[in-house]
């Protein structure tokens, strides 16, 4: 696995380890730069590293002959860049990125996170819902293209690359290919909005099923059955779904969802400009979401205490914000 980075044998990969532990214990956002600065450096001391990743020649600018001279075998990372936050990406894909030669990254991922791949050519290949995006079939043929000019290509997704990413579609192509290709999980925006408010999706004694559902549906798609997903589970996590807000609350509710049950919705978890708002599936129904950012509607009972606990909060604001005005 370390091949490309340090040719690390067994005990190499072992120090290096203990030395990640032991140097950046925190690995917070003031020492995530350095850890990544760090494995750069090392790969362009080592002499067994070839010229061109030693630093000699930019990936972007190397004549062709020198990237096919250099080339062991060539190979595809489809990796998660996770929820937002830069400092949970994983030591694995910070790795990959600081070794790359060509990232095609995803329009939520963060600009320091791309920013990690200091060698690398970096292609945009963004999606965002209402807005000019990058076709799925040109993603899967220039993932083709490049592993037969770069022998180290990561394709940089935001989340985890195998939950509503549209990795299948690249594996396949790849696969058909005949290229080299491995996955390497990121933190799902699911986890790290239960992350971050503090509730267990799986409370003990409150839900034992969850369901990840999308009601999204792409052009050549039948309808999908996302709201029966829901109604199954007794937690649930909506992806892509915070601009049909209305008509979701409105499903639900005329399939047997209680109006009452708990909904939180979390805008930009992990990040500085993170967002919840907390209501119900009728206070859904009821509302415009103004959002800018990406977002998830987590709904069922789990969220209940969360939901009390934030009208109490409420409550107390108004009251101390009216005996001010008096």
């Amino acid at each position: 696995m370390f091949k490309n980075l340090l040719e690390f044998s067994g005990a190499t990969a072992r120090a290096w380890s203990r030395a990640v532990i032991c140097r950046f214990p925190p690995l917070k956002k003031g020492g995530w730069g350095d850890f990544v600065r760090s494995l750069i450096d090392n790969r362009r001391k080592s002499p067994s590293i070839p010229l061109l990743q030693r630093g000699k020649y930019s990936v972007a600018s190397a004549p062709d002959e020198i990237l096919v001279g250099t080339q062991k075998e060539s190979k595809v990372f489809l990796v998660g860049a996770g929820p937002g936050a830069p400092d949970l990406l994983t030591l694995r894909a910070a790795r990959l990125l600081a070794e790359a030669d060509i990232v095609f990254y995803d329009a939520l991922v963060h600009p320091e996170t791309v920013a990690l791949a200091v060698n690398a050519k970096k292609v945009a290949v963004g999606k965002r819902a209402g807005q000019v995006s990058t076709d799925q079939r040109f993603i899967n043929r220039n993932l083709v293209e490049a592993a037969a000019r770069y022998q180290t290509v990561v394709r940089l997704k935001g989340g985890d690359p195998m939950l509503f990413g549209r990795a299948q579609e690249e594996i396949d192509e790849l696969k058909a290919a005949g290229v080299a290709y491995e996955v390497v999980p990121g933190i799902t925006a699911a986890l790290a909005a239960s992350a971050q408010l503090g509730v267990s999706l799986t409370r003990r004694g409150l839900a034992r099923s969850v369901a990840f559902a999308t009601p999204r549906i792409g052009p050549d798609e039948s309808a999908s059955e996302w709201a029966a997903s829901v109604l199954n589970a007794d937690t649930a996590v909506l992806y892509m779904a915070a601009g049909q807000a209305p008509q979701i609350a409105a499903t639900l509710i005329a399939q047997g969802k209680p109006a009452g049950t708990p909904v939180v919705v979390v805008e930009s978890a992990t990040l500085p400009e993170e967002r919840r708002i907390h209501t119900s599936l009728a206070g859904l129904g009821a509302s415009t979401l103004n959002l800018s950012g990406p977002a998830v509607l987590c709904i069922g009972e789990v969220f209940r205490v969360l939901a009390a606990s934030s009208h109490e909060v409420l409550l107390r604001e108004l009251h101390a914000s009216r005996s001010l005005a008096h």
